[in-house]
């Protein structure tokens, strides 16, 4: 299994549509990146770093799930340009983005 990792960072100054996000950008993905091979996709909101009385490092995490690498490229070269031209529509935070592989 590969995980794209889409890590936004705590930041001063930092802003996120999280209403945008779940109901215009996640669905906006899932069409686009569905008929592309993406199984499926979760979305998180940073809550504490491990000190409690800290901010989380990360405000929101977003993670898309395919089978292979290969299918993760061919999707981004298709639809890319559209999925992240979204971005500026729920945030001005520019995110960190990871394709990690499953291990286990």
């Amino acid at each position: 299994m590969i995980q794209v990792a889409v890590f936004y960072p705590q930041q001063e100054g930092g802003t996120f549509d999280e209403k945008y996000y779940l109901e215009k950008h996640i669905p906006l993905v899932k069409d686009r990146l569905t008929p592309r091979g993406l199984v499926r996709t979760a979305e998180y909101k940073g809550v504490s770093a491990a000190d409690p009385s800290q901010p989380p490092q990360y405000a929101y995490v977003g993670f898309l799930y395919f089978n292979t690498v290969e299918e993760v490229h061919e999707a981004f070269k298709a639809e890319g340009r559209q999925v992240m031209g979204d971005t500026p529509n729920y945030t001005n935070i520019k995110p960190i983005i990871q394709i990690n592989e499953s291990l286990g």
